[in-house]
């Protein structure tokens, strides 16, 4: 959305809740057009994003010292690691940490997880095949496919495309206009595949999103927990399949594993439907 709108919107309403970017955020309060002294809540998602990236975390200094010292600091994430802990505090003044005891606990309830071992090469070949034995074509649901590279974002898009799949990719070197505009699309069903890199694992909630496919191994556990949680949201089944190709995705597979204390299983020759999508049977 262009600042012009944000400016605009900000000059003819008073509005008690402000989502937005640090970037965008800090922008306006610079010019002015964002007052930020009365603020009483001051609130991070995705906050091991928000205070790990260096440039994120620049924008977000900036902001809080346009707030006043007496406000409610609440940082949010599924994934923060100890040493980033020390740095959000310092944000807060007498901090208290909530956490899940068990990092078991953040896996989804209701996520089937598999992994399917097959060379570089095979992968092309084996996505078009699950495709169709997921009954894609027969039953109503959106699929994401993470991919580690904008290349292979719109390689494996167009390969889609060319293969009658109804497919639509994002990373991010679109536009954000067109970014927002491609989410939209998916999100209605008017393409039913989203090929994309890691932008779009976290934040992004899609009510009938049943399968991630990791095309390519993402690089951490952290990582995988982003992508795969983008199945099985609001309590729903789900599906999450990862190709593991080397060994170096075999070492992330077996981190995720260890760290979550999951086993995750070989890919079966067959799938019943109703294990990954609500109201279904065979």
């Amino acid at each position: 959305m262009p600042i012009k709108k944000d400016e605009e919107l900000l000059r003819t309403n008073c509005p008690h809740i402000v989502v937005g970017t640090p970037g965008r955020t800090l922008a306006l309060a610079r010019s002015g057009k964002l007052k930020l002294d009365k603020i009483k809540y001051f609130v991070l998602d995705e906050c091991d994003k928000m205070i790990g990236d260096a440039d994120m975390r620049r924008d977000v200094q900036e902001i809080v010292k346009m707030t006043p010292q007496e406000k409610q600091v609440m940082m949010f994430s599924a994934t923060l690691p100890k040493e980033l802990r020390i740095v959000c505090k310092k944000f807060m003044q007498d901090p208290m940490e909530v956490y899940v005891d068990d990092e078991a606990k953040l896996t989804l309830h209701g996520l089937q997880q598999h992994y399917v071992k097959l060379k570089e090469t095979e992968k092309n070949r084996k996505l078009l095949e699950l495709l169709d034995l997921l009954e894609f074509n027969q039953v109503c649901f959106l699929v994401v496919i993470f991919v580690k590279s904008v290349q292979r974002c719109g390689a494996l898009h167009q390969l889609l495309s060319e293969q009658n799949f109804p497919s639509i990719a994002i990373h991010r070197q679109m536009p954000q206009e067109e970014r927002l505009a491609r989410y939209q699309a998916f999100k209605d069903f008017q393409k039913r595949i989203l090929v994309a890199t890691d932008l779009f694992g976290r934040g992004m909630d899609i009510e009938r999103v049943n399968i991630v496919f990791n095309y390519d191994m993402p690089e951490d556990s952290d990582s995988y927990l982003h992508r795969v949680a983008r199945a099985g949201r609001f309590g729903t089944k789900g599906l999450a399949i990862t190709f593991v190709s080397d060994e170096s995705d075999a070492k992330v597979l077996n981190s995720v594993q260890d760290r979550f204390d999951i086993s995750i299983t070989e890919l079966p020759e067959s799938i019943d439907v109703s294990t990954y999508i609500e109201g279904r049977t065979n």
